[in-house]
């Protein structure tokens, strides 16, 4: 498991009293959105591999959507390489979700798709990274998530 301060505690966000309820402005967009529950740990998520992780906010999609055995599905989080083929795509859940195999196979069928070689887990509270290896079919659980330099440049 990897360790994922929250960075909503330590930056200064963007959040406004609507009568929908709250919003959150997330960078990626460039809009604001619902502050639910889930979005809260995606837009912590994207703070920490922007500010922590250095990997650039140009280079970050968010609910990238994709077609799936016919139906239309989205991942939270799909970022890029500077040369624009995926490199890791992130699940976010509520903290309330228990992340569990049924993610990881989530993660793997939206991979079907965008090929990318780092995934990653996250409800907030616990967070793992595994790399993809294409040729043997299977992960290997890292101990934190790749800087954007270590894996832009493979």
């Amino acid at each position: 498991m990897i360790d994922v301060p929250n960075m909503m505690r330590q930056e200064a966000l963007n959040i406004r009293n609507t009568s929908d309820g709250q919003q959150i402005f997330d960078c990626v967009r460039k809009k604001y959105v619902a502050l639910t529950p889930e979005e809260a740990v995606r837009q912590n998520m994207i703070l920490y591999l922007a500010n922590i992780r250095n990997y650039p906010v140009g280079l970050m999609r968010v609910e990238a959507g994709m077609k799936l055995n016919g139906m239309q599905k989205r991942c939270d989080i799909l970022i890029y390489g500077r040369n624009r083929s995926p490199l890791l795509m992130v699940e976010c859940k509520s903290e309330s979700v228990k992340i569990s195999q049924s993610i990881f196979n989530q993660l793997s069928r939206y991979n079907l798709v965008f090929k990318v070689p780092y995934l990653v887990a996250t409800n907030g509270n616990d967070t793992y990274c595994c790399k993809v290896n294409f040729e043997t079919q299977s992960y290997e659980f890292l101990y934190e998530i790749p800087e954007f330099e270590t894996i832009n440049n493979l």
